[in-house]
């Protein structure tokens, strides 16, 4: 009896042995996993990763919740206009659902300028006839064939539709203190017919089925040196132009726009037109936002200066509203230079020397991945790109201000390129939508980029940036599950994982 009790409890504690690590065995996590690199994928689904020793470890916590997304998206400039309408309609078309379409990138937030801007073929206003403070003569009749066209078509193909946040670059040169397109002051005399130019701009643009979903104040109030379209504002005259002029006429013509300030670039002086913004209660309440742009660096999207403004408004949005390869001729057909540092800005050669060190040599690829995490990762709910199309040349710009856009055309021979920016841009546009909630997560690894967001399906993006020559092998968890996988040397990857998730978010 006493050996075959003492065989029974080895029997039963074997059986509990299995039946424990049968427990703690930790189950997989299922996802897609999406991968542009510069090896050679684009926006690639993978399946199979080469064994990797080493491994990153990388938790998801959903239940850290902290901005909701408003969309990602381009611009609708007159210049992009104007190249689709060179295409085949093949081409236009196939550009239009890269961008807008379910297969593409599907773009959900985008911007567009209100009278001309340097990538217009031209300067010229809905207000032409000098002195016309009723705006008897306003009418979009300039955006006809170009803008409102493009606006309709991806409408057209965008499932879930797109925001739009219109910007002036400048008043008419009648209304300001100049008389000229660049540079200048508005005149105080104009402050309430440029405030009407704004409401007559939303009525003009619903005519045509287009809603706009929000304006920025101005486009770059502290100038370009008078190099294109452009008019000044301090942050005095701004909250002045808001709270007595802009927002009480788009209030009283019913117009549900929201509006958003500053509308330059992240560094310092946003600190004080924050300041200024927020701390004027009177102007505070219809300021909806601060917009901001990223050509303060090539590389440092300014953390602090972001968590400033988050702090100075929590609630309201903070929208990065332009964003480009600037100072730089497209390089055609070469993937291979958007991943090599060879790309320069204009600081680089006419940044002030206490600056200069903010504009090296970059990446391009790079610059917008580690741009777009590290401003999701600061509370950014938006981010936009500037030209969605340009050609060879970086235009067409009456200023010969060329730029880079993630799609290149050569009208006259009717092809498009790609570039690596458009796929870059896809892991986000794609993956994250609007109403998702960026959600907390762990990364010990300080080379590797991460931000991660869930949908309001309940689906899960988590997107990862390798700068490294090196792939690096990952191991991603959540709730108990783990998937293991590797992400490629020079790489961006987007990690989808599907919306059984939704109860552990709660969303």
């Amino acid at each position: 009896m006493h050996m075959k009790a003492r065989i029974q409890f080895l029997i039963t504690l074997l059986l509990v042995i299995a039946f424990m690590s049968s427990c703690m065995k930790q189950e997989t996590l299922k996802v897609q996993i999406f991968e542009t690199s510069e090896s050679g994928n684009k926006l690639t689904e993978l399946a199979e990763f080469p064994a990797m020793e080493s491994k990153v470890a990388i938790s998801i916590m959903p239940e850290e919740k902290f901005q909701e997304i408003t969309g990602f998206g381009g611009s609708f400039t007159e210049a992009s206009a104007y190249l689709l309408n060179q295409l085949s309609q093949e081409n236009r078309a196939l550009i239009l659902e890269a961008y807008f379409g379910e297969s593409g990138a599907r773009y959900s937030l985008t911007r567009t300028h209100m009278n001309s801007s340097d990538f217009s073929l031209g300067n010229y206003s809905y207000a032409p006839v000098e002195g016309d403070k009723e705006l008897e003569h306003f009418s979009v009749e300039e955006d006809m064939d170009d803008i409102i066209p493009m606006i309709r078509d991806a409408m057209a193909i965008s499932k879930d539709g797109f925001k739009i946040i219109s910007s002036p670059w400048t008043a008419p040169p009648w209304m300001k203190d100049n008389n000229d397109w660049r540079g200048g002051r508005l005149l105080p005399e104009y402050y309430d017919t440029w405030a009407l130019f704004f409401s007559k701009y939303i009525d003009a643009y619903r005519d045509q089925g287009i809603n706009i979903w929000a304006f920025t104040v101005e486009n770059e109030p502290l100038g370009n040196d008078s190099n294109w379209d452009s008019m000044h504002f301090t942050p005095q005259e701004q909250n002045e132009f808001v709270k007595n002029h802009l927002g009480p006429r788009l209030r009283d013509d019913g117009h549900d726009v929201k509006i958003l300030g500053f509308d330059q670039n992240r560094d310092e002086e946003m600190k004080n037109w924050v300041d200024a913004m927020f701390d004027d209660e009177e102007a505070a309440q219809y300021y909806d936002g601060t917009a901001v742009h990223w050509y303060a660096s090539t590389f440092y999207y300014f953390p602090d200066a972001l968590q400033y403004a988050y702090r100075k408004a929590p609630g309201k949005h903070l929208i990065n509203t332009e964003a480009c390869i600037d100072a730089e001729v497209p390089h055609w057909n070469d993937d291979k230079w958007y991943w090599s540092q060879e790309a320069t800005d204009w600081g680089y050669d006419w940044a002030p020397p206490e600056t200069r060190h903010m504009h090296p040599k970059y990446v391009p690829v790079f610059r917008y991945a580690n741009d777009i995490i590290g401003c999701l990762n600061n509370w950014v709910d938006g981010w936009v790109d500037w030209n969605m199309v340009l050609d060879r040349q970086g235009g067409p710009n009456w200023a010969q201000n060329w730029c880079i856009a993630p799609v290149i055309v050569d009208p006259d021979q009717d092809e498009v390129y790609f570039t690596p920016l458009y796929y870059t841009l896809a892991h986000f546009s794609r993956f994250i939508r609007p109403g998702a909630a960026r959600i907390g997560f762990t990364n010990p690894d300080e080379e590797l980029k991460v931000t991660a967001a869930q949908n309001p399906d309940g689906s899960i993006a988590v997107v990862i940036f390798n700068p490294l020559d090196e792939a690096r092998g990952i191991s991603l968890s959540l709730s108990g599950k783990t998937t293991e996988f590797s992400i490629s040397g020079k790489a961006v990857q987007t990690v989808l994982i599907p919306g059984v998730q939704k109860a552990i978010a709660g969303i």
